[in-house]
């Protein structure tokens, strides 16, 4: 395989079966919106909760692809969930995003998780980038507002997790129930970098460029573990982390992320001091590479247990973290490791009858129909930012 046949098969599994399946399959034309799940399965249950994070990486999926595409199917389905986020997700007392709403649309879970309110910026700037749409930008720059005034730390750095409704202190700040319920972690400082480059991209705010560049020197001063290249996962108030984890997908897809967030920010000197890093980073994830090219979930230290499944984010991740390789460091290897992971992808993961990936193929090499289709975390984002960042970058 080379790079050119890499990118037709990225464009032929986006447009031909990841976007059509959350067009025809998930969009609610009762209630709005688009259904909180399908199962593992390929049940629809149309009266599940709709999530915030759902909504809004439909958002920035289908925005992206029309940028890419100019369809007017994607337009239409990203127009529908920017709607939908605004009318239904926003919270216009108090400002922010809830976790989530019903099936008929009225809040749910009113907490203020900063992740959500991540993914929200996501989606709506890059629907300002497609679009130039002006009240995307002004919903966008909105929660980029709220982040600032009550999730940042400005006496010890960095952002707490979660708030209630009304911005106060929350006991349960956990974005999931297998995450550990600590004030400050990895995967929400990710998710606010991610959100603000792409911001940046559109709006050339000072205090924006400011608290971007802050996050990339977290990620290096802070979150790396520069004794091992892996990124640590949670932390108290302090930046202190009791727990070792390797969490393999993060630290792939974290690699490119924050290479990404430096080269928005075209500074030179940053640049210089992240590219070692990158590498590094993405050489300590490939620990979690298997013998047929897949990356296995996460490693748990203490306990010297590995959980092995191949989760389906994880792999669309790795092939993009080593192409990032290829393309910027001339690293040929990686470029190798790209096409094995997408050749797992394309045997096991990828659903040939009713579209869409499985959730993960477990360590037996069965295929994980127990965990969702579509839902609450199981998005077009990973598997479609894959195609879309190998057919922009070798266009």
């Amino acid at each position: 395989m080379d790079i050119q046949k890499l990118r037709q098969e990225m464009q032929e599994e986006l447009t031909g079966n990841i976007l059509p399946y959350w067009i025809n399959k998930m969009t609610d034309h009762t209630n709005g919106g688009f259904y909180g799940r399908i199962t593992g399965t390929e049940v629809l249950e149309p009266e599940a909760e709709k999530g915030a994070i759902l909504n809004a990486r439909i958002l920035w999926t289908f925005s992206a692809a029309y940028r890419l595409f100019r369809k007017e199917e994607y337009l239409a389905t990203a127009t529908r969930a920017k709607r939908y986020l605004i009318d239904h997700f926003y919270d216009t007392e108090y400002g922010g995003v809830y976790w989530s709403v019903d099936y008929k649309g009225q809040p749910l879970d009113t907490k203020k998780q900063i992740y959500a309110l991540g993914f929200a910026i996501y989606g709506l700037s890059e629907y300002h980038r497609a679009t130039g749409d002006a009240e995307a930008l002004d919903y966008a720059v909105r929660l980029f507002e709220s982040i600032e005034q009550h999730s940042f730390d400005a006496q010890k750095n960095g952002y707490c997790e979660a708030l209630t409704r009304e911005w106060g202190e929350i006991a349960d700040m956990r974005l999931s129930e297998k995450d550990e319920n600590e004030r400050k972690t990895m995967n929400t400082h990710l998710h606010i970098l991610e959100p603000y480059a792409n911001l940046y991209r559109v709006w050339k705010d000072s205090r924006l460029e400011k608290q971007l560049r802050n996050l990339i020197v977290l990620f290096i001063e802070k979150i790396l573990n520069l004794e091992t290249g892996h990124l640590e996962l949670f932390f108290d108030d302090d930046w202190v982390s009791k727990y070792r984890l390797m969490s393999y997908g993060h630290d792939i897809e974290a690699s490119w992320l924050i290479h990404e967030a430096a080269l928005v920010l075209d500074d030179t000197a940053l640049l210089e001091k992240v590219e070692p890093l990158v590498e590094y980073i993405a050489a300590a994830a490939d620990e979690g590479l298997m013998p047929d090219g897949s990356m296995v979930y996460e490693t748990f230290c203490d306990q010297n247990k590995t959980d092995t499944d191949r989760h389906w984010w994880v792999q669309a991740e790795t092939v993009v973290g080593h192409v990032n390789l290829f393309q910027h460091f001339d690293d040929s290897v990686s470029l190798q490791k790209a096409f094995r992971c997408w050749d797992f992808i394309k045997q096991h993961l990828i659903d040939r009858q009713n579209g869409e990936w499985y959730w993960s193929v477990r360590a037996d090499g069965t295929i994980n129909t127990t965990d969702d289709k579509a839902g609450f975390w199981k998005c077009p984002y990973h598997n479609g930012r894959m195609c879309m960042e190998i057919i922009e970058r070798f266009s």
